[in-house]
């Protein structure tokens, strides 16, 4: 089968593999979609971040040169003893390792596991005509829920999960800074769970658009407002109630925590490196700083809403590509093209 694998920063190599076999508890899936995500191209640029590269991971077994692509969907083509989906079912993949015996997982915050890591980054990944991923991480897709959709039930459950860290009541007005593909389904999450007013910063007009699509109440352009004074006008002097930090920067942490009102809640979301704020002033409003990372108990609640028509998580797709177009087609354009959201990869389709 091909594979598309990373060797090293810049380094992705479609290659012929062997088909993987699958062992007690574990089932090969045909993949029918893999989105790239930004941790992908964080890897393709300039990993590893979370790759293993001297030791294999502790539940993976595996270390690098491996397959990338944890954003995937497909059908059930063998199973392994011990598993619990027939041949020939269509899932969608949660791709989180989890031990099942730390403190975390036996508490039920499985994505706080010792071990935890992540298929398609510490394990070989969605961008393969095949994979072999744990039983426990497939859902089983209804009739009514297309492949194309369960491939963005990754980053949707990303943005589900930052939202219910949060400490969302009916009615809060939220401002969300950043607009990449987490940022627009963390809108579209707010929507569907009783927000207030809700405020989306960016620098793109095309994704505030996007974003105004999903709900956004006030779309605002970082580039010529100012996004702190708009939110604190919005909300009748006082500033928001939660702020989503989710483009991974110092200027959209800034303006997340500047724009909250006193007691107010920041959600941090989007990756980067070190980051510094103003201690004092944020002792001084008595403001809440909350993280979140990867995600537990969502994906049935995304299959539900997507079956029942209520969200379409596949609308923030731009374009589908094929294995041997991803690299061209779908890293190198991301990395250029700021405007596209997210690309889908069909190992299946022809190039």
């Amino acid at each position: 089968m091909k594979a598309l694998r990373w060797h090293g920063p810049r380094q992705l190599r479609l290659t012929e593999l062997d088909v993987p076999s699958p062992g007690p508890g574990e089932l090969r899936i045909a993949v029918a979609y893999c989105g790239i995500c930004g941790s992908d191209l964080h890897e393709y640029l300039d990993g590893p971040h979370a790759i293993p590269i001297d030791a294999p991971h502790a539940l993976s077994g595996r270390k690098a040169p491996l397959t990338l692509g944890h954003e995937f969907c497909g059908t059930v083509v063998e199973r392994g003893p011990g598993t619990r989906l027939a041949l020939g079912t269509r899932v969608a993949i949660e791709p989180e390792y989890r031990c099942g015996r730390c403190e975390y997982c036996l508490a039920g915050r499985y994505n706080l596991c010792r071990d935890m890591g992540f298929v398609g980054l510490m394990g070989d990944g969605g961008m393969a005509e095949s994979v072999v991923v744990p039983d426990y991480t497939a859902h089983l897709l209804p009739d009514a829920v297309e492949m194309e959709q369960a491939a963005v039930f990754e980053p949707a459950a990303v943005a589900l999960h930052a939202v219910r860290q949060s400490s969302l009541r009916a009615g809060d007005a939220c401002a969300v800074f950043g607009l990449g593909p987490i940022g627009q389904l963390i809108v579209m999450m707010l929507r569907q769970l009783g927000a207030g007013r809700i405020l989306a910063v960016d620098l793109s007009p095309q994704r505030l658009a996007q974003a105004g699509a999903w709900g956004a109440d006030r779309l605002i352009d970082a580039r010529h407002e100012d996004a702190v004074r708009i939110i604190q006008a919005q909300t009748g002097g006082s500033g928001a109630a939660i702020a989503f930090e989710a483009g991974g920067t110092q200027a959209t942490l800034d303006g997340a925590l500047a724009c909250l009102r006193k007691g107010g809640e920041a959600v941090l979301v989007g990756l980067m490196g070190r980051a510094s704020l103003d201690i004092f002033a944020t002792i001084n409003r008595e403001l809440r700083i909350v993280s979140s990372v990867g995600y537990r108990d969502v994906y049935p609640t995304l299959i539900e809403w997507t079956a029942r028509g209520r969200i379409d998580p596949s609308r923030i797709v731009s374009r589908v590509v094929s294995l041997q177009e991803a690299v061209s087609q779908g890293f190198d354009a991301l990395v250029e093209d700021k405007e596209l959201l997210k690309v889908l990869v069909q190992p299946g389709a022809a190039p």
